[in-house]
């Protein structure tokens, strides 16, 4: 199909691209890391993964090597695969950009937002609510990921949006270990955020986010002070076996 912009030059219109096997394995591996089924240091095992996700090894071997660019996966020859064990600095530094992409969407959204936004907002808090009462961690997680995407949605800046949506999963990763710890606390506050944006606050809203994800960040790293992560093993150097008979 072809379609021509305002200036008369023709264009062809992109045509969605289905996901491969191996982009559909790296997103389940993902997820399964995200939500702590796969821990921090675990090794991964090639023909475990597979008989798990219903695939051969091939496209989990290739998941795991794109994975280990990204930063989900460590490889270590003649041992294998492990998740990834965050450092407390990378933790930190990828928090504290959240911070500040997460702020700026809040002061924005308490002037785009509008009732229908706000509507929304109140909607997905009420289920985080729910969900914390009924001690579903995992629903919590999920719907505090929707609130603050839907928050930066309704800040009307795409630019931002694209900026806070790659570091989304992996802050959904950090916070899923300490979602319980900080339980009512958060959808409180999320409370408070909504009433500022509601109320057309720009200052009062991205001083509660920066507030609310400052909290986040510091219950991450307090929670990994307490309860070190055991890292990957180390690489074991192989001796190489002796030749037999002397030096040619």
């Amino acid at each position: 199909m072809l379609l021509s912009d305002q200036a008369g030059t023709t264009a062809a219109a992109k045509i969605p691209r289905p996901a491969t096997l191996r982009e559909s394995v790296i997103e389940a591996i993902q997820e399964l890391i995200v939500s702590g089924q796969l821990k921090p240091g675990q090794h991964l095992v090639e023909s475990e993964l597979a008989a798990l996700l219903g695939v051969s090894r091939q496209p989990v071997r290739e998941a795991l090597q794109q994975l280990s660019g990204e930063g989900w996966v460590d490889l270590h020859p003649g041992q294998g695969a492990f998740v990834h064990v965050p450092t407390l600095e990378e933790a930190d530094q990828l928090l504290a950009v959240r911070t500040l992409l997460e702020t700026e969407s809040a002061r924005l959204a308490a002037q785009y937002a509008g009732e229908e936004g706000v509507r929304r907002l109140r909607t997905l808090c009420a289920q985080g609510i729910a969900a914390v009462k009924s001690d579903d961690v995992d629903g919590a997680v999920a719907l505090n990921s929707e609130l603050h995407a839907l928050v930066t949605d309704l800040s009307g800046n795409r630019v931002l949006a694209e900026l806070a949506a790659q570091v989304a999963r992996r802050v959904r990763w950090y916070h899923t270990p300490v979602a319980r710890q900080r339980g009512m606390a958060s959808w409180d506050e999320h409370t408070a955020l909504i009433d500022a944006i509601e109320a057309g606050d720009e200052r009062r809203a991205a001083k509660i986010m920066r507030e609310h994800t400052e909290h986040t960040r510091a219950s991450y790293m307090e929670q990994r002070g307490t309860e070190p992560v055991e890292p990957a093993p180390k690489p074991v150097r192989r001796r190489r076996p002796r030749q037999l008979g002397g030096a040619g």
